[in-house]
């Protein structure tokens, strides 16, 4: 595999030592509000939100911003992507959009008669995939082995992405004209998927007032970089887990394989991710371990977009996010650290 140095993007790893611990004491709540805070100058009254975003960057995830157009989904991704002094790229995602467009191609140089690989616009730290529905499921597919396995296969050849890597995707409901659903396996490569909703009256009324003669993402400075970012995951992964507080996870993922309400439970990855996702929320928090809450409070981002109801509860109107408040309710909470 070819590192991504080759092409100019550093990939260095946290410094560690030699018990592979971060080599240095990482403060990953106060690193974290600084980062949430410069977000929020954008992105107003969505707190929970840029949480969200957050824990997904700091559990070397992916995340899915899904809502109706105008509400601040390309913004919530721009914003964070600034606030963070990293490659970022942005895909805008067409029906005319090709693969090659996404993971580079390999062309052929005349004079010294081989074969250069162009790196294509996955090829950074951050990568805003914008209306990733609009673009036909062929290029969809491009993104697969980028997001799980964090390299590019071109002509035989793997090439490796930075780290950090994080994409976050927009798309409007399916609803709208001239979109395509996501494929299972590319839903289930995201560890979360978010709705913006609408801002309250006062947000709403501040962005009138902000944005009444300038773009605050203009003026958005970073508050950390790409090195930062390695350190804050590496911290995050030293976070003890109790082992009640592993098997509330499998008990989760392994009760929505036998719901009644649906065709398809949750993966094997999808408990994987819902443990990063809280060990990284209770880092932000300040902790040094998961409580059983972390776990509850993200399990219906991380599982809802997931799941597959069966054709009976789709005609009763049942949701995924309902499913998941019942698997919660059914599965013994464990008591004690």
């Amino acid at each position: 595999m070819r590192p991504l140095s080759t092409y100019g993007v550093d990939v260095t790893e946290a410094t560690r030592t030699a018990d592979g611990t971060p080599g240095a004491e990482v403060d990953v709540a106060a690193e974290g509000a600084r980062i949430a805070a410069n977000v929020a100058r954008v992105v107003q009254g969505k707190d929970d939100v840029v949480r969200l975003a957050l824990v997904v960057l700091l559990a070397e995830g992916h995340l899915l911003i899904e809502d109706v157009p105008g509400v601040g989904k390309t913004t919530l991704a721009k914003a964070l992507a600034a606030s963070i002094d990293a490659t970022v790229r942005r895909i805008q995602f067409t029906p005319d959009l090709l693969p090659s467009d996404v993971t580079g191609v390999a062309i052929y140089d005349q004079e010294t008669r081989e074969f250069e690989f162009k790196p294509g616009a996955i090829f950074a730290n951050v990568v805003v995939a914008d209306e990733i529905n609009r673009a036909s499921p062929k290029t969809q597919s491009a993104l697969l082995e980028c997001m799980e396995e964090r390299q590019v296969t071109v002509d035989g050849v793997s090439y490796e992405l930075a780290r950090p890597f994080l994409v976050m995707a927009t798309q409007n409901p399916l609803e709208m004209e001239g979109t395509y659903p996501l494929p299972e396996a590319q839903r289930d490569r995201f560890t979360a998927r978010v709705s913006m909703g609408y801002p309250d009256r006062v947000a709403e009324l501040a962005m009138l007032d902000d944005r009444a003669t300038a773009d605050p993402l203009v003026t958005l400075q970073p508050v950390a970089d790409a090195a930062d970012v390695r350190d804050l995951v590496a911290a995050v992964g030293q976070l003890h887990v109790a082992e009640a507080v592993r098997r509330y996870v499998v008990a989760l993922v392994e009760a929505s394989r036998r719901s009644p309400h649906l065709r398809l439970g949750a993966s094997p990855r999808a408990g994987l991710q819902l443990l990063r996702a809280a060990r990284a929320s209770a880092a932000l928090s300040g902790r040094d371990h998961v409580l059983p809450d972390d776990v509850q409070a993200l399990a219906t981002p991380v599982l809802a977009h997931r799941l597959l109801l069966t054709a009976d509860a789709a005609l009763g109107r049942r949701s995924a996010e309902q499913v998941v408040a019942e698997l919660l309710a059914g599965v013994p909470v464990p008591r004690g650290r």
